[in-house]
């Protein structure tokens, strides 16, 4: 059974980019119902003795009479477990090392690189997500619709933004790109830099 991971910081540490409420109600309600439905989904298959990554790495080979259910709410449970290790109190600023230099490499500079990442948040029509990911050695950009995770299409995460409303709409309203470029001041660089050292 997958439990609900707990914050590594408090619900007001983000502030003022994120606000406590949203945090409070965006891990322990929306987060919540998928971790409880997740478990639900897989309750009595083979699919509840597996780890919640092996599952959503493999979802193509889920049933597909019980597919969409685990897609849906094992996705959201991976995806917000990731976002919070995405983002710290203090945090912000640029990536260094290795990391720093493949997106100079691949984009000409870490300012285009946030400039093509909130564009793909802003062209995520709906509700979704946009990455970061590792295709094979080669950093991309992506954005995946609902709770579809980059995970499932072999791709490795290192660092994600949740496009969803309920992410952002108590103190952004609808100004999606106002939320996108606020969230660069939480932006977990040292975790993401881990992630990318671990290829």
């Amino acid at each position: 059974m997958f439990e609900l991971p707990k914050l590594e910081y408090a619900y007001n540490a983000l502030e003022p980019y994120i606000d406590a409420q949203t945090m409070t109600i965006h891990h322990d309600k929306h987060h919540q119902a998928y971790v409880d439905n997740f478990n639900k989904a897989v309750a009595g298959t083979e699919w509840d003795k597996m780890a919640l990554e092996d599952v959503i790495r493999n979802i193509n080979k889920v049933p597909e009479n019980i597919r969409g259910p685990i897609k849906n709410h094992g996705g959201g449970a991976y995806n917000h477990a990731l976002f919070w290790t995405f983002m710290a109190p203090n945090a912000g600023g640029t990536p260094s090392g290795d990391l720093a230099q493949s997106i100079n490499k691949k984009w000409g500079s870490f300012d285009k690189f946030k400039e093509e990442f909130n564009k793909a948040g802003l062209g995520r029509f709906g509700s979704g997500w946009v990455w970061l990911v590792l295709n094979g050695n080669e950093l991309e950009i992506t954005s995946t619709a609902n709770q579809d995770s980059p995970l499932s299409e072999g791709k490795k995460p290192l660092l994600a933004n949740d496009v969803w409303e309920h992410a952002y709409y108590l103190k952004y309203q609808n100004k999606r790109a106002d939320y996108l470029a606020a969230w660069w001041n939480v932006v977990n660089w040292k975790y993401v830099e881990q992630l990318f050292a671990k290829k």
